[in-house]
């Protein structure tokens, strides 16, 4: 989730490989899951009947289910520190910035009509959870300048601006045009930004409605708080893994400790930290109790392998060097936390099309450092879903039933309909292996909502309908 802005330092501004990975990976994952040691083939026609039925409109998560963060006050200070006061790239920023005022957005551009219901949703949660004073600019007041302007266009557009990047956002602009005429200059440089005065946000219009939401929270979040990711989150937007697409609890939490009346903006990281802990007391008393337990800083060598292990139009040959980099890395600084276990889902997913039975392993690896503290529900979802295809693909139905079914709950909660959805069309496939034909039609018509949503066009529906019903064995 980096801001784009010129640098002296080459890698300040480079868009993230993760974040790119995204919206490649929307297709991506069902297919890789079809092709896991199968041969692809036609799914029987009581299957392929519903490629051609009308699709059910597509469904959107009512509201919001945050989770406050569980860590002691002390160590999310921490992270608030290092998530203001340095960029991805690792350049420091000498003060500390935000909005000096009550903020106000425009929408420009061509927004879809989900563009617009998820932007209204979001901006509730900002004003409802995290305290912040948002006004959203109508027709109206189209001669009143926004703080932070939101231009949604095709994603062609973005990636001539940005090659690498699925959406972005910008300092000191207010469109694209503005962007391409003033990118190489001092304005759009983070490191130069001393207040927030005026930003623009880019986001894609042809895509899924998820991947756009998407957009809309980690970029608006990032153009009113934190310009950091780091990996030691495990329950963050702000964290490039891109586990979590929606803002969570510890997010609000962040963004409501960086709108606090104490703060101002340019002040030093020592200034912010000295008033760190009392902010935090006021706002999350029930972290002033717990001990301190603070995960080791990630090392830019097990970033750049870790990036490189999910960089899309890479060779597989490639991308799997740097996952066994990036898990010998982890294990050589002795890493016990979900970090490890991330690398060996990487693994699992860049093995699973040739190799099922080590990606297996890899998976329940990756499941022994999910515990405890460290634990991440949505990634152990996202691993239940690979899983589980396998068992199917064995004719194992009750198995994957059992891998399933806990995950489902937890997809729901975290707003993520293309895991959702896969997972009911895998629930699906598992019921029609135990003979339970019409609970396996209830499930798959369900998911078909959520898939329109989590996948976007009906043609790409369909492909993973299609990719996943293929998975069964012939009977």
């Amino acid at each position: 989730m980096l801001p784009v802005g010129p640098s002296a330092d080459p890698l300040a501004g480079r868009p993230s490989p993760l974040r790119c990975w995204r919206g490649f990976a929307v297709l991506a994952m069902v297919a890789a899951l079809a092709a896991c040691g199968v041969e692809t083939r036609y799914a029987p026609p009581s299957r392929t009947a519903t490629a051609v039925a009308p699709l059910a409109p597509a469904k959107s998560f009512a509201r919001a289910h945050p989770v406050a963060p569980l860590r002691a006050n002390s160590d999310i200070a921490r992270d608030f520190l290092d998530l203001h006061f340095q960029l991805e790239s690792g350049t420091a920023l000498p003060v500390f910035t935000r909005f000096e005022h009550p903020i106000t957005l425009r929408l420009i551009g061509q927004p879809t009509k989900s563009l617009n219901r998820d932007l209204a949703a979001l901006l509730q949660r900002l004003q409802r959870e995290a305290g912040l004073d948002l006004r959203l600019l109508g027709e109206d007041t189209a001669g009143l300048a926004a703080n932070i302007t939101i231009e949604a266009v095709p994603r062609k557009e973005i990636r001539r601006a940005s090659p690498r990047a699925a959406c972005f956002v910008v300092p000191n602009v207010s469109s694209l045009a503005e962007y391409r005429r003033s990118k190489r200059k001092p304005g759009t440089n983070w490191a130069n930004l001393r207040a927030r005065q005026r930003l623009a946000i880019f986001v894609p219009n042809d895509v899924s409605p998820q991947e756009t939401r998407d957009c809309l929270h980690e970029e608006l979040a990032q153009a009113i708080g934190p310009l950091n990711d780091l990996y030691r989150l495990s329950d963050s937007v702000f964290n490039d893994d891109n586990v979590h697409t929606v803002l969570t609890g510890f997010d609000m939490l962040i963004l409501r400790v960086g709108y606090a009346p104490d703060l101002r903006s340019g002040m030093t990281r020592a200034e912010v930290a000295a008033r760190l802990p009392a902010i935090l007391a006021r706002l999350n008393p029930g972290g002033a109790g717990r001990a301190t337990q603070p995960l080791p800083a990630t090392s830019r060598d097990w970033i750049q392998a870790t990036e490189a292990a999910l960089t899309p139009g890479t060779s597989r040959a490639n991308r799997l060097r740097a996952a066994h980099r990036g898990a010998a890395i982890a294990r050589d600084l002795g890493w016990q936390d979900h970090r490890r276990a991330f690398n060996h889902y990487v693994l699992g997913r860049i093995l699973q099309r040739d190799d099922p039975e080590l990606a297996q392993q890899h998976f329940e690896t990756a499941l022994i450092y999910l515990q405890g503290r460290y634990d991440s529900p949505l990634l152990r979802a996202q691993i239940a879903s690979r899983m589980a295809a396998f068992d199917i693909i064995r004719g194992d139905g009750e198995t994957a039933l059992a891998r399933i079914r806990p995950a489902l709950p937890v997809a729901a909660r975290g707003e993520n309909a293309v895991l959702l959805s896969s997972l009911m069309l895998l629930e699906a496939e598992a019921l029609l292996l135990q003979g339970q034909t019409d609970a396996a039609y209830a499930v798959r018509l369900d998911s078909q909502g959520w898939a329109r949503y989590g996948f976007g066009p009906d043609w790409a529906v369909r492909s993973a309908m299609t990719e996943i019903a293929a998975l069964a064995p012939p009977r």
